[in-house]
């Protein structure tokens, strides 16, 4: 199981970690793969908000693969690369899908129905995965 998660954290972290260096580095490439919404989609102040998310996303959204990594080698320091990543995740996920209903809620422009209800669920889907990992992370810390 050990392993199929680490794969899992992998390939999860790959997307999210991918995405928004693509999002950050070429914008407009980013749009066209459906990572991240077109600036004529959205407000002005979320345009703002989601380029910076993305910059800071690409220094932070990284240690959830190397709880992976270091999960598939069966290295018990994953645990702790998986509660940093974990946490980061989450927040992630949370600040998300709550900026994005406040600024629709507010009636602001946040992207297209479809791809906002595609970002909402891939955001939950990190989410769940953070907490998953926190938990297996705080279980194999206990354990030693």
């Amino acid at each position: 199981m050990r392993l199929i998660w680490g794969i899992v954290l992998i390939i999860v972290s790959a997307l999210a970690w991918g995405g928004q260096t693509v999002s950050w580095f070429e914008p407009a490439t980013a749009a066209r793969l459906g990572l991240s919404e077109r600036e004529s989609d959205v407000e002005p102040q979320f345009w703002a908000d989601i380029r910076g998310e993305a910059l800071w996303d690409v220094f932070t959204l990284w240690t959830l693969g190397i709880a992976g990594v270091l999960l598939v080698l069966d290295a018990h320091s994953w645990a702790y690369f998986g509660l940093v990543g974990g946490g980061t995740y989450l927040y992630f996920a949370g600040r998300g899908i709550a900026a994005r209903v406040a600024w629709q809620r507010r009636g602001f422009r946040v992207g297209s129905p479809d791809s906002v209800k595609l970002g909402l669920v891939v955001l939950a889907v990190w989410g769940i995965v953070a907490v998953v990992t926190i938990i297996a992370a705080v279980v194999d810390l206990e354990g030693a």
